[in-house]
């Protein structure tokens, strides 16, 4: 998508990355669909639950001109580069972007910035402003920013930091007031060795903080990016840990890949014993997803160790006492034919190495669709998307493959799922259609820049950005049909959002809202 660090090896698009790391974090639209009506919010990152990156929204436009204004309800400078996606809820839109370029913050230094922006005309509610992990760079890469895509519940908004923190905001920031019960966001703000300087109405408000590094959960690389999942009065998330800045070594290889947090009070509730820590080729940036089907209730998770695991969900009304442990009830070896043991060994080999997974699986029907292959910077240059089987038990690998499609050189893009197609982009610079059920190719397009967006299908069109810095619009159909491709001039990682009759379109530097002039006059 939605924190990841090229070698010394380079191509142009590899040293724009190099300029600032990140996720290709992905997050897209779903609401209701009243043509130019409000319809409803996005809160968070893909479906609920599905992760599918598809949305009912009608009426959004096939095209918009930046230059003229044409279907440009409102735009507002982020920072220098992007790589969180617009997630939309109760009147705001939240981005997360980097401080550089900002003359106005309390303090100086390099922050990950969370901005919540009003819906109307991207005014500024309030941001989180996080100081970067001092020391290795590699911890939390300069230029990343703020990577990870909030989720919104009521009047609650939890995201994972740069820092790797778990954090509970409230949806009003402190104009109303510090809720508590945490109250250090002064020197939560401030970098190491500065004094904490009085807060703004427009600073965050800091329910709770959870320290997944500090508690132990992950050891942090480049950029963490999760996005949290929210069943009940659980919040499900990817720790994000990864290797250290030889990457050949696992700094925290018993620490889990997936916890389970209280939503309520940031109290960790449960975690995998997968020990999958050992076998992580680069990172865990994979979110998971939910499903309910046969009775069962899992949670469909990929590792950094290329295996799609599947646990089975907790039960609701649970009392405090130790930690739980996640009990798996199938696993999917995305590629069993690599490498296994001393992956680290791999490490710049463009012929042979481990698979990852950097994307999110996306469950539609008995169904859940994978993409991955090897690590962008550090493996081999194979990628596919697979189809699996939900429904089994036990070691589903050969079992539960339905179809198996190759894509072009590297792949983090979540796939879309509409109206038995399928719609997904590579670093290749392609994308794709093709039939869900069988995994039949129907077209494919070329778009001059490497893509590490998903696609977002939504009122009839799939939308997606390039790292070139073109937006592109397709007919979400068995036929190519391009509808438009827009210049934006800075390079584009952030997955487009569809949410009360706009469309938000992120590049490195800014934020559009993007509407037809009938919805625009609906929403004033």
């Amino acid at each position: 998508m939605n924190g990841f660090r090229s070698s010394q090896r380079r191509t142009n698009w590899q040293s724009w990355f190099h300029k600032g790391v990140a996720f290709l974090f992905l997050a897209t639209g779903l609401f209701g669909a009243a043509s130019f009506s409000l319809a409803a919010d996005q809160p968070q990152w893909g479906q609920r639950w599905s992760r599918n990156m598809v949305s009912d929204e009608k009426g959004l436009p096939a095209t918009f001109d930046p230059e003229t204004g044409e279907n440009i309800k409102w735009s507002v400078p982020l920072g220098t580069e992007t790589y969180s996606s617009p997630i939309v809820a109760r009147g705001c839109v939240f981005i997360g972007t980097n401080s550089r370029g900002r003359r106005d913050l309390p303090h100086p230094g390099e922050f990950g910035v969370l901005l919540c922006l009003d819906q109307r005309d991207g005014r500024l509610r309030w941001e989180l402003i996080v100081p970067k992990i001092p020391g290795d760079a590699l911890r939390d890469w300069p230029g990343a920013g703020h990577c990870s895509p909030p989720t919104i519940d009521g009047d609650r908004v939890y995201v994972v930091t740069n820092r790797a923190e778990v954090v509970c905001l409230d949806l009003d920031g402190l104009s109303d007031g510090n809720d508590g019960p945490f109250r250090d966001e002064a020197r939560h703000q401030t970098p190491a060795g500065q004094q904490p300087t009085e807060l703004r109405p427009t600073d965050a408000d800091i329910i709770w903080l959870f320290d997944m590094w500090a508690e132990g959960c992950m050891y942090p690389h480049d950029s963490a990016h999760s996005s949290i999942l929210i069943d009940g009065d659980y919040l499900y998330l990817n720790t994000g840990n990864g290797v250290d800045r030889t990457h050949r070594r696992i700094p925290a290889p018993d620490a889990p890949s997936l916890i389970v947090l209280d939503k309520r009070t940031g109290r960790l509730i449960a975690q995998d014993a997968e020990r999958i820590g050992p076998r992580i080729f680069h990172c865990t940036w994979s979110s998971p997803a939910l499903v309910d089907i046969d009775g069962r209730r899992l949670i469909v998770f990929c590792g950094g160790d290329g295996v799609c695991y599947a646990f089975r969900a907790l039960p609701s009304g649970l009392k405090p006492g130790p930690v739980r442990t996640l009990e798996r009830v199938w696993r999917f070896d995305f590629d069993p034919h690599a490498p296994k043991e001393n992956v680290h060994s791999y490490i710049g080999n463009r012929l042979v190495s481990p698979s990852n997974i950097k994307s999110m699986p996306v469950v539609v029907g008995r169904r859940v669709y994978l993409t991955g292959g090897g690590d962008i910077w550090w493996g081999k240059r194979k990628a596919w998307l697979k189809c699996v089987d939900i429904t089994g038990s036990g070691d589903v690998t050969r079992s539960g493959l339905v179809w198996s499609y190759e894509l072009q050189y590297h792949c983090c893009s979540t796939p879309a799922v509409h109206d038995g197609l399928i719609f997904v982009a590579d670093c290749g610079r392609m994308v794709h259609c093709l039939d869900a059920v069988t995994g039949k190719p129907y077209w494919t397009h070329r778009t001059g820049g490497p893509i590490w967006a998903s696609t977002l299908v939504a009122d009839g069109k799939v939308y997606v950005g390039t790292r070139r810095g073109d937006f592109w619009v397709f007919s979400a159909g068995r036929k190519k049909k391009v509808l438009s491709s827009v210049r934006l001039g800075s390079p584009i990682t952030s997955t487009a959002t569809a949410a009360n009759g706009v469309l938000y379109v992120a590049t490195f530097e800014r934020l559009y809202a993007i509407a037809r002039k009938e919805a625009k006059a609906a929403a004033r």
